[in-house]
């Protein structure tokens, strides 16, 4: 049983459309898949991600049309970091974020890597890391047919920020039941890794007593999943975690893999998922993200849940 990393993060728009046009056009990721949330099949659930949607590089929205602002505090996943292969991709990032008025923060090292904060236009908060020192999980490959250039493309997900009134509860799900390992500190914030390590299997835990408690909307995260082997692995951690005596969803398919929820004590919701099958088990490599795709049980639904859905153009090209 072992935590490979992170494999995707999941957040929270207001306009899908606006929301495709920045992730596609500004920051140049494709679209590998266009389905709805399985639990609410009246919205859109985008995933962005490399070339074909590799684990641990995909970035995840479920479109909420009346979702409200978001007020930062604690109990949230705070950052999602995005990972480029060296520093001089930061560079271009951050001349093209210039052009596109994107808001950003200037260029800055953290634990010897140069990073680059920013923000999408609903306040989602990101940052680009720099590969150049990496070493540990090994990144995805940035799509060769996206409008930046591939050595400059986005290839995965990096470090996740948590941000809790008291890190104590969280850490000792992450060290003692989950199998990550306290590697460091910086700027009062605990780094914990996994795996091989390396950008691509961080947790970052900041402690800030003083903040209120998050009140998510658009622009904030939903959760993080972790990645696990297999189908026969993820049992094995259901048990842990009910053993752990911590409720759980139990696993549930979600078709391109499968998926175990729980909420750990500072109430953030982590997910173990499966590296498998993919997001080709439905659509053909070339063609990936640019028709609605719904898993075998939700077919029969497919007149009505499109009757509900704005429809929205993804070509891909």
């Amino acid at each position: 049983m072992n935590i490979k990393g992170i494999h995707h993060v999941s957040a929270i728009t207001a306009d899908a459309k606006k929301n495709y046009d920045f992730y596609t056009d500004v920051l140049g990721m494709r679209l590998v898949k266009k389905t709805v949330n399985q639990d609410d099949n009246s919205m859109y659930h985008l995933f962005y991600a490399d070339e074909k949607g590799n684990p641990g590089t995909d970035l995840t929205f479920f479109e909420i049309p009346r979702a409200g602002r978001t007020y930062p505090g604690t109990h949230s996943i705070s950052t999602t970091s995005l990972r480029v292969q060296d520093d001089k991709a930061l560079e271009y990032w951050r001349e093209r974020f210039d052009a596109y008025g994107v808001d950003q923060d200037p260029i800055k090292e953290t634990m010897s890597r140069k990073t680059l904060a920013f923000r999408d236009p609903e306040g989602q908060r990101l940052m680009l890391v720099s590969d150049e020192n990496n070493e540990g999980v090994t990144a995805g490959t940035a799509w060769d047919k996206s409008i930046v250039p591939q050595e400059n493309g986005i290839n995965g997900l990096g470090p996740v920020h948590l941000t809790v009134a008291e890190a104590a509860p969280t850490a000792k799900v992450l060290t003692e039941i989950l199998g990550f390992r306290k590697v460091g500190t910086f700027d009062d914030r605990i780094v914990f890794e996994t795996g091989e390590g390396g950008t691509g299997a961080e947790v970052h835990i900041e402690t800030n007593p003083e903040l209120h408690r998050e009140r998510p909307g658009r622009g904030s995260v939903h959760h993080v999943a972790f990645r696990v082997e297999d189908e026969a692995e993820l049992e094995k951690w259901k048990d842990k975690i009910q053993d752990a005596g911590f409720p759980n969803s139990g696993l549930i398919d979600r078709f391109y893999f499968k998926s175990l929820y729980f909420r750990e004590p500072n109430h953030i919701l982590f997910e173990l998922a499966t590296d498998g099958p993919g997001f080709t088990t439905d659509e053909d490599e070339g063609h990936l993200g640019e028709n609605l795709a719904l898993p075998p049980f939700l077919e029969h639904k497919r007149e009505q849940i499109e009757a509900n859905l704005t429809p929205l153009e993804t070509t891909n090209e």
